[in-house]
């Protein structure tokens, strides 16, 4: 097991939110996690910790529900954000979460960056767009994983690969991107937990 791994190993959840008022008063740094709904934003997180259960996974799109939080270690957190765009959540639960998710980037002062979630045979939607538009409102850093990058062949992952990159030349925000899989860690698992490691120091 490499020393990266090692590291997100030994991540564990840590508490949940519906609410603002209810995140956890942490110091250090924490690391979101978003994404279109059933784009693979909880196989990625299990993917990057190697652990098969620490975020729930299902078939269900709009799953995640809460603002779920996982310790790294007592500096470090990654935070797992409802997933967005899906039509079956009621009106009155998508406005409050996106009122939520707005509210979260514009108080969380201990923010360092968001690992952004698109499948890679349906990137840069309108939803991940806003998604963008708020991180570029409050300068956050981004690092976009095309998820599911087993589903393609090498040439048409490499197309989407570079479509999204020509994309974020729009955005004023650091943003970066790669291919991923949370099945077959030969493709981006590394880069992408070097990543996570940069963004999250340990004093």
């Amino acid at each position: 097991m490499s020393n990266l791994i090692q590291r997100f190993h030994a991540t564990k959840f840590l508490t949940s939110a519906n609410q603002l008022n209810q995140l956890p008063e942490t110091e250090g740094h924490e690391v979101a996690f978003a994404g279109r709904s059933n784009a693979g934003k909880s196989s990625a997180l299990n993917a990057l910790t190697s652990q098969s259960t620490l975020a729930r996974t299902s078939k269900t799109p709009g799953r995640t529900q809460l603002i779920n939080y996982f310790e790294v270690d007592p500096q470090n957190f990654l935070v797992d954000l409802p997933g967005y765009g899906y039509a079956k959540v009621p009106e009155r639960i998508r406005l409050h979460w996106q009122s939520v998710i707005q509210g979260y980037f514009e108080t969380r002062k201990n923010l360092t960056g968001l690992i952004m979630m698109m499948d890679v045979r349906h990137p840069m939607t309108v939803l991940d767009e806003q998604m963008l538009r708020w991180c570029e409102s409050q300068d956050l850093r981004v690092h976009i994983l095309l998820t599911k990058a087993d589903k393609l062949k090498r040439g048409p992952a490499k197309t989407s690969l570079f479509k999204v990159q020509e994309a974020l030349k729009e955005f004023a925000m650091p943003a970066t991107v790669q291919l991923f899989s949370a099945t077959d860690h030969t493709i981006g698992l590394q880069d992408a937990l070097k990543v996570l490691n940069e963004w999250l120091p340990r004093d």
